[in-house]
C-alpha cells in the first residue's frame, strides 16, 4: 500500500503539467465570451495571448534542447511547404469540383438522405431544451483546434512535451498535407451534391451552365434510364452534343491550364489567385470533412504527447464539432465519420518523424546497446579514458549542453524560431477566423 500510495503521488503529469489543460480550456472558455459578453471578449482575449506570448518568451533562456530543435528544423520547414502545396492544390479542386456543373445544377439538385441529420433532428425532440442548445453552441471551431496544437507544441518550453517542439510541429504538418491531399483526391473523384443547394450560387459566380466535358460526359446521361443502358453497353459517350458552349478565357500566362478547372468570369477580374482564395470550405459535399482532419490530428497529437483529463476535453471537443457540422448541413454524416478513422490512421502512420513515446531514458538503453561490446572491450583493455568517453555518449544531458556550447550560433537560432512560431499563430488566427 504505501508503495503504491507513494508511487501515484510521484506521478508527473496532474501536478507538473496541468497549467497546459488549464491554459487550452480557458482560452476556449475566454473566446467563447464572444457570444456571451462581446464586451469582456474583446477585453480578456487580448491579455489572454499577450500573457501565453510572453510565458513562453520567458522560458526561452531557460530551455536547453535548442540543438535537438535545430536537427528539426529543416524537416520542420519541409513539411511546412509540403503542407502548403497541398493546400493549393486543394483550393484548386475545390472550386473545380464546385465549378464543373455550373450553378444551375447546384441550386437544382436535391440534398442527399443523411440518417445522422434525421438522428439529431429526433434527438431535439428527446433531450432537454438545455441539452440541445449546447449542442448548437458554438463552443469551439478550426481556429481553436490550431489554438490547441499550437499551445501543445509551445509547451515544450515548460517540459510538458518531449522535445523537440519542432519535431512535433514537422509530424503534425506532414500528417495534415498527407490528409489534403487525400481528401482533395477523394472528393474530386464523384461530385457530391450540397447539403446547402443555395451556397454555390450566394459565393461563386462560375458559369450557369456546366462545363463542356460535363455537357459531352455527363448531361445527356444524367437522367435517361435508357441512355445510361446505352452508354454501359457501348462504353462510349455517343450522342453528338454539336458546338459546346465555351467559357471565358482571360489572359493568364503559363497558368492558363488552370482555366479549365476554375473556370472564370469576366467579373471576377484578372487574377487566378484571387479565385482560389475565395474557394473557402467549397460548396459540394467534400468527402471528407478538413475541419475534422485538423480536430482529430490535434486531439491525437494531445492525447499523445500530453495526455490527461484534458486529452477526454478535447476528444469531447471533437464530437461536439462532428455533430455541428452535421447539424448546421456543412457536411453529411459520412464526411465526419470517415475524418475521424483517417485522421487516427493518418496520425499513427507518422509516428516516425516524432513520437511521444521515444523518452530519453529508452534512448540512453539503445544508445548503452550500441557502444555495449566496445564498452566491454574498453575496459578489459583498461582503458579508463575510453570508458570515460563512452559513457559520456549516454548521458543525453550532456550531449545536450555539449552541443548547445558548440552550437555559437544557438541563441539566434532560438530567437528566430519564436519569432517565426509566433508569426505563424498570429497569421493562423488571422486566416482562419472565419472558418
Amino acid at each position: 500500500f504505501t508503495s503504491a500510495h507513494s508511487h501515484i503521488f510521484s506521478m508527473p503529469w496532474p501536478a507538473k503539467n496541468a497549467g497546459l489543460g488549464v491554459a487550452a480550456m480557458s482560452y476556449i472558455a475566454v473566446d467563447y465570451l464572444r457570444h456571451l459578453s462581446p464586451k469582456w471578449h474583446s477585453r480578456l482575449q487580448p491579455a489572454l495571448w499577450s500573457i501565453l506570448a510572453l510565458a513562453a518568451v520567458v522560458r526561452v533562456p531557460s530551455y536547453r534542447h535548442w540543438s535537438v530543435e535545430f536537427r528539426s528544423a529543416i524537416p520542420f520547414v519541409a513539411s511546412m511547404l509540403f503542407m502548403l502545396v497541398a493546400l493549393l492544390y486543394e483550393a484548386i479542386s475545390v472550386r473545380s469540383v464546385t465549378a464543373v456543373l455550373g450553378l444551375d445544377w447546384h441550386l437544382n439538385t436535391a440534398p442527399l438522405p443523411d440518417t445522422g441529420q434525421w438522428f439529431l433532428l429526433a434527438m431535439n425532440e428527446k433531450l432537454p431544451a438545455p441539452i440541445v442548445e449546447i449542442l448548437r453552441a458554438r463552443i469551439i471551431g478550426l481556429h481553436h483546434f490550431l489554438m490547441l496544437f499550437m499551445m501543445l507544441a509551445f509547451s515544450v518550453l515548460f517540459g510538458s512535451v518531449k522535445a523537440p517542439g519542432l519535431g512535433l510541429g514537422a509530424r503534425y504538418m506532414f500528417t495534415m498535407g498527407i490528409g489534403r491531399l487525400l481528401r482533395a483526391i477523394t472528393f474530386a473523384s464523384t461530385i457530391l451534391p450540397s447539403a446547402r443547394p443555395w451556397c454555390a450560387n450566394s459565393r461563386f459566380r462560375v458559369p450557369g451552365y456546366p462545363h463542356r466535358w460535363a455537357q459531352k460526359y455527363y448531361v445527356p446521361y444524367a437522367s435517361d434510364h435508357n441512355a445510361i443502358s446505352q452508354v454501359l453497353r457501348l462504353d462510349q459517350a455517343y450522342v453528338d452534343i454539336g458546338k459546346p458552349v465555351g467559357d471565358y478565357r482571360p489572359q493568364w500566362g503559363f497558368m492558363s491550364f488552370l482555366i479549365d478547372f476554375l473556370r472564370p468570369t469576366a467579373s471576377e477580374g484578372p487574377s487566378w489567385f484571387s479565385l482560389l482564395k475565395k474557394a473557402g470550405g467549397g460548396c459540394n459535399d467534400l468527402l471528407y470533412s478538413g475541419h475534422m482532419l485538423v480536430a482529430v490530428l490535434t486531439a491525437m497529437a494531445w492525447t499523445e504527447a500530453y495526455g490527461g483529463f484534458s486529452s477526454v476535453l478535447v476528444w469531447l471537443l471533437v464530437a461536439h464539432s462532428a455533430q455541428r457540422e452535421v447539424r448546421e448541413r456543412h457536411h453529411y454524416s459520412v464526411d465526419c465519420i470517415v475524418a475521424i478513422y483517417v485522421g487516427i490512421l493518418l496520425w499513427k502512420m507518422t509516428g516516425f518523424i516524432w513520437s511521444h513515446e521515444v523518452r530519453s531514458g529508452n534512448k540512453n538503453l539503445v544508445k548503452f546497446e550500441k557502444i555495449k561490446s566496445r564498452l566491454i572491450q574498453a575496459s578489459k583493455d583498461s582503458d579508463i579514458d575510453k570508458v570515460r568517453e563512452l559513457l559520456k555518449d549516454i548521458d543525453v544531458s550532456n550531449e545536450e549542453s555539449k552541443n548547445h556550447t558548440a552550437f555559437k550560433y544557438a541563441r539566434l537560432f532560438s530567437g528566430v524560431t519564436i519569432c517565426f512560431a509566433l508569426t505563424i499563430v498570429v497569421l493562423a488566427f488571422t486566416l482562419t477566423t472565419d472558418g
